[in-house]
């Protein structure tokens, strides 16, 4: 039942730590959602980049710039095989980077005043708990992936792969010989399995974890609990942001600078909606 909460044993220790114990043990209730809600989240993401351009734009450019510098390095020294997964798997820390735009969406709902300072505060705030440990999470997810990517290329091209000159006649022997073709059927289903795995918890970890003082494994475990609990709008969810990424991929990561702000606020008022209010103790 969505609003049923655990205990764990730390729950009933007798020391002063009991009642943190308790109260992160707990999981927090997760509401029903509807297409509705989606759209909604995304319409007020949009709110929120329109109100405070400047930061969704400067989070974004980092996002961007980041990996078209990425990219720049792989075919400098000679690894285009990598461009496409490390491409994909660059999605896998966009919640993190994002960090700074729950704040602003945070405070734009609050009515307080958005300042520098005051955001960079909160980032550095909230990467000193539970969020360092998410985004460990999710960086090793990452490293899985292009291990994975790697050995397949491996597998289908040897060392040939490796030995290609250039990015285009990499592509070409891609999609233009039955190998290259299997390549991609398999590397493209493998990284899709993946991807639903992370995206089922992270979909909404980060800005939770971020606005409430849980641990790690809450929002995880939550943000599962969330993803299958609403599978249809949560898979419309992933459906919107993975081909919202794939556009601003095509682009060269300069749709980044727009898309990477809007989701992030979207992806905090989807979180609001999903997880209930964190119940309020008596002293």
């Amino acid at each position: 039942m969505a609003g049923e909460s655990v205990a764990g044993p730390a729950a009933s220790t007798a020391d002063g730590s009991g009642a943190t114990a308790r109260r992160k043990s707990d999981w927090p209730d997760v509401n029903k959602l509807a297409v509705s809600d989606i759209v909604e989240a995304l319409a007020a993401g949009l709110n929120d980049f329109r109100a405070a351009p400047r930061y969704g734009l400067f989070f974004g450019g980092i996002y961007a710039l980041g990996g078209i510098l990425i990219t720049v390095l792989l075919l400098f020294y000679d690894l285009p095989f990598l461009v496409y997964p490390l491409a994909m798997g660059f999605v896998l820390i966009a919640p993190f980077i994002a960090t700074g735009l729950y704040d602003v969406s945070r405070k734009l709902l609050r009515g307080e005043p958005l300042t520098w300072g005051g955001v960079f505060s909160s980032v550095i705030g909230a990467s000193g708990r539970d969020m360092g440990w998410m985004a460990l999470v999710t960086a090793f997810t990452l490293i899985i992936w292009m291990d994975i990517a790697a050995l397949l290329f491996f597998g289908f091209f040897g060392g040939q792969g490796i030995a290609t000159p250039d990015l285009s006649e990499l592509l070409r022997e891609i999609v233009s010989t039955p190998a290259g073709l299997l390549f991609l059927a398999i590397g493209n289903t493998v990284g899709a399995i993946i991807a639903l795995f992370v995206f089922s918890f992270t979909a909404i970890s980060f800005p939770m974890l971020y606005d409430r003082d849980i641990d790690f494994v809450t929002a995880m475990v939550t943000s599962v609990r969330t993803v299958t609990g609403n599978f249809r709008p949560m898979l419309l969810w992933g459906l919107i942001i993975a081909g919202l990424m794939v556009i601003s991929m095509l682009s060269g990561f300069i749709a980044f600078f727009v898309v990477l702000p809007v989701l992030g606020h979207a992806t905090f008022h989807l979180y609001r909606r999903a997880v209930a209010p964190a119940a309020v103790t008596s002293g």
